[in-house]
């Protein structure tokens, strides 16, 4: 039995597809059973509920023997490492509770330091959490920045002409695709070959700045001349506030996570290899870009 939380989700579903594509008895979570549709007509089991909720986490985790772990995120949260903390705490608990043999936690680049990588902080606890587990095995799966984390331009790019964040313009970072992070997590799933308590990164093709992201995206939107600003941290913070789509505390967490880019402390713990470098290139990306910019 595979447990995949987030399973509405563009990695979850993914995961939780080529599991049922190769046979495979899946649980899938998500908020309501009406989201869950498409994976129970493909064979999946249901659970719906709220993976705040201990009780039902206990419950979705009963007979599993490997779970899939991602904590949903709140943006508009009060306290989002707080949120992060109570949803990570249920995992690990449900997991020992349910004597789970295998874990895969989608964590992040970053995650490495536990504190000073913003949002990404409170994924670093989750990995802190699951280490306390000795007779699980755990593969903390460390994406790097999601290509689909562009969708969030495209206010900014209708609105003000430009894309802009608090992230220096020249500064290079893997940048990846969330399918080629759901192959990977549904790789390691399928085979179940990690043991004890190990990391994998995942990097996407290669680093990219955000000059090149505004290039590909502009010259595919038809805006060739579309240009990158870096904004001030208060700037930035005040945009993402008064967009109304995350909370005063997240816009904080987003600035440190900037900040720990900008440093060059977040983007300092893995090594690009053949092995961790995935297939889907910003140009590909860009293509779907078009398809989202054009219909929002």
């Amino acid at each position: 039995m595979y447990v995949i939380t987030g399973a509405t989700g563009n990695i979850g579903k993914v995961i939780a597809l080529e599991l049922l594509s190769k046979g495979k008895k899946v649980r899938v979570i998500g908020r309501t059973s009406d989201k869950l549709k498409e994976l129970i007509a493909k064979g999946a089991e249901a659970f719906a509920g709220n993976v705040y909720d201990a009780d039902f986490v206990n419950k979705a985790f009963k007979d599993a023997t490997a779970v899939y772990c991602m904590i949903p995120p709140n943006p508009h949260a009060i306290d989002f490492r707080k949120d992060q903390q109570t949803v990570a705490h249920n995992y690990v608990n449900a997991v020992k509770s349910n004597n789970v043999k295998y874990a895969l936690l989608l964590s992040s680049i970053g995650a490495h330091l536990r504190e000073g990588a913003g949002v990404v902080d409170g994924l670093g606890d989750m990995e802190e959490y699951f280490l306390e587990l000795k007779n699980v095995n755990v593969l903390n799966l460390r994406p790097s920045y999601f290509m689909e984390n562009i969708f969030g331009q495209i206010g900014t790019i209708k609105q003000a002409g430009c894309v802009g964040s608090a992230i220096k313009s020249d500064l290079m970072f893997p940048l990846v695709a969330t399918k080629d992070i759901a192959a990977v997590g549904a790789k390691r799933l399928l085979e179940l070959d990690f043991k004890g308590n190990s990391i994998e990164y995942v990097l996407g093709p290669r680093d990219v700045s955000y000059n090149e992201i505004a290039r590909v995206i502009g010259k595919a939107i038809g805006k060739p001349d579309l240009k990158y600003i870096q904004f001030s941290y208060e700037e930035a913070k005040n945009g993402m506030v008064q967009s109304g789509f995350v909370s005063e505390n997240v816009a904080e967490l987003y600035n440190d996570m900037a900040d720990g880019f900008n440093s060059g402390k977040a983007l300092n713990a893995h090594k690009r290899t053949s092995a961790n470098s995935t297939q889907t290139t910003l140009e590909e990306f860009a293509n779907v870009f078009v398809h989202i910019f054009n219909n929002a």
